[in-house]
């Protein structure tokens, strides 16, 4: 069965012809869960596993939708209106916001934050540290309508530490390097170099991360590498 969080806040059955036989969740202790969120919501897919596993200290708001067939650590939390599709493995600390979705099968590292109005695509790769702003889009289809689509979709890599910038595109096959920063609205065609600041669209190299300069003055740079 799926679970229904009813306006006392109580974890109840909610069966339904999509939910019914499995999934059970797990869910860690500490947890604060707000009315109306569905956990364990099963899939039309065919996968091995219904299982929802959710650490402890979780806190999720009113809204979200998380299916069963993840594996999500130590304090969970969501904005309203999220949803996290099945066969995803992520880390501790991982925090989404109002209205972004992450697709099935992706792999999310620890500490990762995701703002609001984000989309990730199925096979995509993030890894710890790294930051979203609002809007970002993540594609996992080089030719979209093709016989093979299915058979060779993958998201992008974002290795460890990167920063994402608002309404930025990341499109599939590519890599993120470490502690790169993409600037709001780019477009990422191609792989982007450890510590790079990329602009533009397509995207484009322009300096590099600790030669970026703060404009507020509090700091004399806001990425010491």
């Amino acid at each position: 069965m799926a679970y229904q969080i009813d306006q006392s806040g109580i974890a109840a059955p909610e069966p339904s012809p999509i939910s019914a036989g499995q999934p059970t969740v797990e869910l860690g202790d500490g947890h604060q869960l707000d009315p109306n969120v569905i956990l364990g919501y099963r899939t039309g897919r065919k996968i091995a596993d219904h299982r929802l596993v959710i650490g402890a200290n979780a806190l999720i708001r009113s809204g979200s939708v998380i299916y069963g067939g993840s594996r999500i650590g130590a304090g969970l939390q969501t904005g309203h209106g999220v949803v996290i599709r099945e066969e995803n493995i992520i880390g501790d600390g991982f925090a989404l916001w109002n209205n972004s979705t992450i697709d099935y099968g992706c792999r999310i590292g620890r500490n990762v934050k995701i703002h609001a109005n984000a989309y990730i695509a199925q096979f995509t790769v993030i890894e710890d540290d790294v930051f979203m702003a609002p809007g970002v889009t993540v594609a996992n289809d080089v030719h979209p309508g093709c016989q093979f689509s299915g058979a060779c979709m993958r998201g992008p890599t974002v290795k460890r530490g990167a920063q994402i910038g608002v309404n930025v595109t990341l499109l599939p096959f590519i890599t993120i390097g470490e502690h790169a920063v993409i600037g709001s609205g780019t477009v990422v065609t191609k792989d982007v170099p450890p510590y790079a600041v990329v602009c533009g669209n397509p995207g484009r190299v322009i300096k590099q991360a600790h030669e970026l300069r703060c404009v507020t003055g509090l700091t004399d740079k806001p990425y010491h590498y």
